[in-house]
């Protein structure tokens, strides 16, 4: 099952939110622990504070995007040739290869060190991004564990969560009252709906 939570704060207090949550679901009594991100750095050491131990996994098709940046990169105007680079390089990822990735990518950096340095730069941040994140990438090892390595759920839990209600056309909204709706409807589609008020009648 399914259960949600959201608010405008800051990352600190996101955290708090989500370590509440994981323990009212039962977090320490699961035998397999997992946090899936995109791989943003502010959200492993949230991570690293709340959920000690748990298995990190970088959303696949995130990590693809990345790649799809250097594939832009190097082939500006031409479709055919960025889909032709990108499909060794999207096996390597796939397969968990991301050491040799990570050296592909540094030597195509290489090799345009002296004609273009701001594609060079831009070519080692997205090798440096993977390297960083290569024990957060062994996707086989992942699958072979039946576990997910996308994040989808997570993208339809901000639709349906946030972007439906709050989103349409013609809405503006205090932050007070973005996060008043967005905690009703996290109560609602977590069940917890009649809980709430009955919770509030008694106090």
């Amino acid at each position: 099952s399914t259960t949600y939570v959201g608010a405008i704060e800051t990352a600190e207090e996101l955290g708090l939110r989500i370590y509440t949550e994981a323990w009212r679901r039962g977090w320490e009594w699961a035998t397999l622990k997992i946090v899936i991100a995109d791989g943003a750095v502010w959200i492993w050491n949230l991570a690293d504070l709340h959920f000690p131990g748990a298995i990190q996994i970088v959303d696949l098709y995130h990590a693809r995007e990345h790649l799809w940046n250097v594939a832009a990169l190097l082939h500006p105007h031409d479709a055919a040739a960025k889909k032709l680079w990108m499909t060794p390089m999207k096996d390597l990822l796939d397969e968990g290869n991301i050491e040799s990735l990570v050296a592909t990518l540094r030597e195509i950096a290489a090799e345009h060190a002296d004609a273009s340095p701001d594609l060079t730069a831009e070519v080692l941040k997205e090798a440096e991004y993977f390297a960083t994140n290569a024990s957060r990438m062994r996707y086989p090892e992942f699958r072979q564990k039946g576990l997910f390595v996308g994040s989808g759920v997570m993208e339809a839990g901000c639709k349906s969560v946030v972007g439906a209600r709050l989103k349409r056309s013609g809405m503006f909204w205090t932050v007070r009252g973005a996060n008043a709706i967005i905690a009703l409807r996290c109560c609602r589609l977590n069940g917890r709906f009649e809980d709430y008020w009955e919770h509030d009648r008694a106090a």
